[in-house]
């Protein structure tokens, strides 16, 4: 089939250029791709294996989730205890979301602290959560959709979480009254 349109190709050599910024908590790394935009819409690169090792992410993904929610639904602080602990990678395909990762390793400096960033399908960031972190959002655009790749498969007798308004962590959620889960607001505090 022939159509109008001019023949286009991609640079694969340009593809992998990605900006990453290490955060203020170790571990939690903020990826930003390049992304090439013409009059056919986008395309970006979400996961490079060699990119992202050479930024210290060397886990290997064995599941990937999709969450929708709409406004002021807030879903978190979820964890998994030890050996099914795991890491994420966090992006956003619809909407936007204030995504937050609190840091509940032990013996880390930063154990208690927590940090949020916005990801969207605008800003098409994603952010990479490592194994010892509560992760929660809540979603601040009319509706969103979320995907995570995970290091470890879910293992419900393992799950976890932290109660999301914990006065000692002291979180300042963007949502006055979030929608929770009955689950999500069970959880005890920090």
């Amino acid at each position: 089939m022939r159509t109008n349109h001019p023949i286009c190709y991609i640079d694969y050599s340009m593809i992998s250029d990605l900006t990453i910024e290490k955060m203020n908590i170790e571990g939690l790394i903020l990826l930003k791709p390049k992304v090439y935009n013409d009059e056919r819409g986008f395309f970006m690169e979400t996961y490079n294996e060699n990119k992202f090792s050479e930024a210290g992410i060397t886990c290997k993904f064995v599941q990937d989730n999709h969450s929708k929610s709409t406004y002021g639904v807030l879903r978190g602080l979820h964890h998994q205890i030890a050996p099914y602990a795991q890491a994420k990678l966090v992006r956003v395909i619809y909407g936007e979301i204030f995504d937050v990762a609190v840091d509940i390793r032990p013996n880390s400096p930063t154990f208690g602290k927590w940090e949020a960033v916005i990801l969207s399908a605008e800003n098409k960031c994603s952010l990479f959560i490592p194994e010892g972190f509560a992760h929660g959002f809540v979603v601040t655009s009319k509706e969103a959709e979320v995907v995570y790749k995970c290091n470890k498969l879910y293992a419900p007798g393992y799950e976890a979480g932290i109660n999301w308004n914990d006065s000692k962590l002291a979180i300042k959620w963007p949502v006055a009254n979030p929608i929770i889960s009955a689950k999500d607001s069970t959880y005890s505090p920090f």
